[in-house]
């Protein structure tokens, strides 16, 4: 749409990000604030959040962020697969010149096997016998169009050992079931992928609640640095760096958070409160700055 506006709009047009529902519009919750692990955000999500249990948890991830899965009982297959098909046929065409369909669908499902792994877009390029730029053109359409975040790297002067190479995340988990062939709930939740689907999950959870709160640039990075050591998520906010890992596990322990001292052998990083998103369906202290958050409570 506005590709085919002939003024510029400035000053005079609010953006408004809207990509699949969030948990929270599933569940019918109105609380509104962006995530932050503070005690303050988890106080006040405390008195407000609908629970949402484990199966239902896998259940919602598995059939995905669209908003009309929710509105009527439509059969999963036939929905992804009207819509890819649509996608492809219309949107794409507008936005770019796709020539080869075929390999435009490879290239979503090698992106979606991909989902919570770091970009390394010339294997996939080679994957699908297509060039790099070509990758990167069609990369772009699938950002534009909120298929696909990048969640980008934290690095400064003072953290040389990182990585500057960003994470690729789908925004609908329903979709990359379907393209990767996870049929139901219950092979997803058993199967190899299924902490990707909840990292994946989880991050696009956070970031809409940023993008529902209004916030257009979510300031959101993950860390990791050339031995490995990594952290799922850092959320920036009032000059401090909130850590957070991911793990699907309902049993939490404070040993998930060891490469938090990463950020602590930092004298120019102040860092904030943190925790483990997860299946545990408590909020509880893990040490003195950090703490279990129920998947249900972003």
């Amino acid at each position: 749409m506005m590709k085919n506006v002939s003024e510029s709009l400035a000053g005079r047009i609010g953006i408004i990000n809207l990509p699949g529902l969030s948990l929270r519009e599933i569940k019918g919750d109105t609380f509104s604030e962006h995530f932050v692990p503070t005690e303050e955000y988890l106080a006040k999500r405390k008195t407000t959040v609908k629970d949402a249990d484990y199966q239902e948890i896998w259940s919602i991830i598995h059939k995905g962020s669209m908003p009309g899965m929710y509105a009527a009982e439509l059969d999963w297959q036939l929905f992804y697969a009207a819509y890819t098909k649509t996608y492809l046929e219309r949107d794409v065409r507008e936005l770019a010149q796709v020539g080869d369909e075929l390999k435009f669908i490879k290239f979503m499902t090698a992106l979606a096997a991909r989902s919570a792994q770091m970009l390394n877009l010339s294997s996939i390029a080679n994957e699908i016998g297509i060039s790099v730029p070509t990758a990167n053109r069609w990369l772009s359409i699938l950002i534009s169009s909120n298929i696909v975040y990048l969640l980008q790297p934290y690095y400064s002067n003072s953290l040389k050992r990182a990585v500057k190479t960003p994470k690729l995340y789908f925004l609908d988990t329903g979709l990359i079931a379907y393209l990767t062939k996870w049929t139901t709930p219950e092979v997803l939740e058993a199967g190899a992928m299924a902490g990707a689907f909840f990292e994946t999950f989880v991050v696009g959870e956070v970031l809409k609640s940023f993008y529902n709160a209004g916030i257009l640039e979510p300031p959101l990075y993950y860390y990791r640095d050339k031995d490995g050591k990594e952290i799922d998520l850092l959320i920036e906010q009032d000059g401090k760096l909130h850590p957070v890992e991911i793990k699907k596990t309902a049993n939490p322990s404070k040993r998930q958070l060891a490469n938090f001292s990463v950020l602590e052998k930092n004298e120019s990083i102040t860092i904030g409160t943190g925790g483990i998103i997860c299946l545990y369906e408590k909020s509880l202290p893990l040490d003195d700055k950090n703490v279990t958050i129920p998947v249900s409570w972003l």
